[in-house]
């Protein structure tokens, strides 16, 4: 059987594009496709061939890769993938798309439904201009919308990473989902009962990741937290931010396991479609504080794994943090939790009988 791997871009390295990684090392033989490829700034795919659409020749596309959102559509239907018998596409917008043969089968590991579109107030709060221009950006998005409809009946099957996501994709799509959460490479993430007097967030520095309510509540607190990661809001909030934050931008991987083991709580205040970053803090140990909605319900337990705030302020994170305070955390259970549910071997257990039923 041959199989086509097909994911959106790969120009950075975020819980997508992990999940990608995970199912390019399960299917070793497996042609890549993708949309951009920056081997620099991506996921590690060896000396695997990367077969990319025409936007790979355009100056500059992958540093803004985010501008060429008319594009993407055109680009996945002008992919070859007519002499493949299994496409499996990694898919938060556009890698759905692609055509396939009569014959084939295509399964859509579907990380959410094109967010930009769907949900536009949120996603694009962290983009100035888009108040400005919205009345000449909407009637776009609308055509985009049908669009991106239509082609989300090209998937055979659905695979949502939560409950939360494969209510969306039956929302809008009107297709169902089986419920599959995500894994993480537990042998990535090393274990700490020694925590140290400081915290942690792990995101994107975009808008809807509430980064901003992080800050406020540890300006206020002035308790030790570090913040990993790089976006366009990174300026702003290192403007507000108080000298007990630290913003350390990129890191390796082994210098984010290391912090991730030895935090006393890994923060997460936005509504994350699934969320790799609470997962992968319990597989170190460590206890989450996260906003009580989303993908969070499906990985945690309250009062064992972690302590949920159901407000988007920073009162009501100050008040999760010193409740978690409270609690005698057993760090051996919490990673435990980890490994039994979310490691890579329960993940592709139910994914092999998953596609079995299917083919």
């Amino acid at each position: 059987m041959k199989i086509a791997l097909v994911h959106d871009y790969l120009t950075q390295r975020g819980g997508a594009e992990r999940v990608f990684e995970l199912l390019c090392k399960r299917y070793p033989n497996a042609d890549i496709f993708t949309s951009l490829y920056d081997r620099e700034r991506t996921i590690d795919l060896g000396d695997r061939t990367v077969y990319t659409s025409f936007l790979q020749k355009i100056p500059k596309a992958s540093k803004y890769f985010r501008l060429l959102a008319p594009l993407y559509f055109p680009a996945f239907r002008a992919l070859d993938l007519q002499d493949y018998d299994l496409i499996i596409s990694s898919c938060s917008s556009f890698a759905k798309a692609v055509r396939k043969a009569p014959q084939a089968k295509h399964i859509c590991f579907c990380h959410n439904v094109t967010r930009f579109l769907w949900d536009t107030q949120t996603y694009l709060r962290e983009y100035a201009d888009y108040k400005l221009f919205a009345p000449v950006i909407e009637p776009i998005f609308d055509i985009l919308r049908q669009v991106d409809l239509n082609y989300a009946q090209e998937p055979d099957i659905y695979i949502a990473n939560s409950h939360t996501v494969a209510k969306r994709i039956q929302k809008h799509y009107g297709k169902p989902a089986i419920v599959i959460n995500y894994p993480i490479n537990t042998n990535q993430f090393v274990f700490s009962e020694s925590k140290e007097n400081f915290y942690l967030a792990s995101a994107r520095l975009l808008g809807y990741k509430r980064i901003d309510i992080i800050v406020e509540a540890f300006n206020w607190l002035g308790w030790p937290i570090y913040i990993l990661g790089d976006g366009p809001e990174r300026e702003n909030l290192e403007s507000i931010a108080l000298e007990n934050i630290k913003f350390l931008g990129h890191v390796t991987d082994a210098e984010r396991s290391q912090l991730m083991a030895k935090a006393c709580s890994v923060i997460v205040a936005a509504l994350e479609d699934y969320g790799l970053v609470p997962v992968e803090a319990n597989a170190s140990g460590t206890p989450v504080i996260a906003y009580g909605a989303g993908g969070v319900l499906d990985t945690q337990i309250p009062g064992k794994t972690g302590v949920f705030f159901h407000k988007q302020t920073p009162d009501a994170l100050q008040a999760a943090l010193l409740e978690a305070q409270k609690i005698s955390w057993d760090y051996h259970k919490i990673r435990n939790h980890a490994v039994s549910q979310f490691s890579e071997t329960a993940f592709f257990s139910k994914v092999d009988r998953a596609i079995a039923e299917f083919i």
